[in-house]
């Protein structure tokens, strides 16, 4: 499984669903969408500011994330931010990558 850190955005209607299920039912509907496309949610965190909430995600893959993504932004109630995060092992492959390529474009 793969990491991403949903950041949500409530709309006007977003904000009213808030208001009209609480915090625990917005929740269960993230729970419920993610799920559909494999995932599960490892923590969701409220905010205010300019981002209303902060969600860790599991999800298969770039494909899962962009269906859910897609899924959410197409309900009206949030604008989404889908950021794919890596480990330090990953960056760490990644480095190792580009370090060998360079050497041999030299």
């Amino acid at each position: 499984m793969a990491k991403f850190l949903a950041i949500a955005s409530y709309t006007t209607d977003g904000m009213r669903e808030l208001a009209d299920h609480g915090a625990s039912g917005r929740i269960e509907a993230s729970k419920k969408l993610v799920a559909e496309a494999g995932g599960s949610i490892e923590s969701f965190y409220y905010a205010f500011g300019s981002d209303d909430a902060f969600i860790l995600i599991d999800l298969p893959d770039n494909v899962a994330a962009a269906a859910t993504a897609i899924a959410a932004g197409a309900s009206g109630v949030v604008v989404n931010r889908m950021v794919p995060l890596l480990t330090p092992a990953e960056i760490d492959e990644a480095v190792s990558r580009n370090l060998h390529m360079a050497s041999h474009t030299r």
